[in-house]
This record gives C-alpha cells, sequence and structure tokens, in this order.
C-alpha cells in the first residue's frame, strides 16, 4: 500500500510504502486521532514515520502503482 501524508506547513507530502492492508492502516490512523498523540508508520524497509496528529493535514492510502520500465510508444 502506498501511504501519502500530508503535513500542516510541509511543502511536500509523506509517501511510504507498507505492507499493511487499508483497514490496518485506517485503524492505525484513527486511534491516532482519538488519542491525540502521534501518528506511528512503519514502510516495508523498517522504517517509522512519526508525526503528530495535530500537524496531519490528511492521510491517503491507495494501492502501489506498478512503475513503468522502458519507453512508451505513442
Amino acid at each position: 500500500m502506498e501511504v501519502k501524508i500530508g503535513v500542516q506547513y510541509a511543502p511536500r507530502e509523506l509517501v511510504l510504502e507498507s505492507g499493511q492492508t487499508p483497514a490496518e492502516i485506517e485503524q492505525i490512523v484513527a486511534d491516532a486521532i482519538a488519542n491525540q498523540g502521534t501518528l506511528m508508520l512503519t514502510d516495508e524497509k523498517g522504517r517509522r514515520v512519526i508525526v503528530p496528529v495535530s500537524k496531519v493535514a490528511y492521510v491517503e492510502i491507495a494501492e502501489a502503482a506498478p512503475r513503468a520500465v522502458g519507453f512508451i510508444a505513442r
């Protein structure tokens, strides 16, 4: 899953690839918002992303798109 996190006052969004299901990610985000703490997610390589919930603008959860390799004829 590809997860994009918009952070207030940050020019770029945080993007990570997660092995978790969309439902699991949604539950983690909902729990973090309910507890008014921090949103903590781990990507496929084991790196952690920690964002204070008060700074989260949005969270987008989507299927990871396969990356095209090579040239496309038009």
